[in-house]
């Protein structure tokens, strides 16, 4: 289960309990563990698809966030 809402490390970055539940995800994945692959190579063969689909959408919602103001301002 995720632990996104559950207390973190602060680290200052944007999505840090996502992309920390993305991180622990694959490196507990049977590709890492059992295939002996990269985390990376793991992510792009799919694993942990849905937790790399919400930190994505996480961080694409900080920046259509500030788009929205900066296209205001020009009105």
């Amino acid at each position: 289960m995720p632990k996104y809402y559950e207390d973190k490390e602060e680290d200052g970055r944007a999505c840090r309990g996502v992309r920390e539940d993305l991180r622990q995800c694959l490196l507990e994945s049977p590709c890492v563990l059992q295939e002996n692959k990269s985390p990376k190579q793991c992510l792009r063969e799919g694993h942990c698809r849905s937790l790399q689909m919400t930190f994505f959408a996480c961080k694409r919602s900080m920046v259509s966030g500030c788009s929205v103001f900066s296209s205001a301002s020009g009105l």
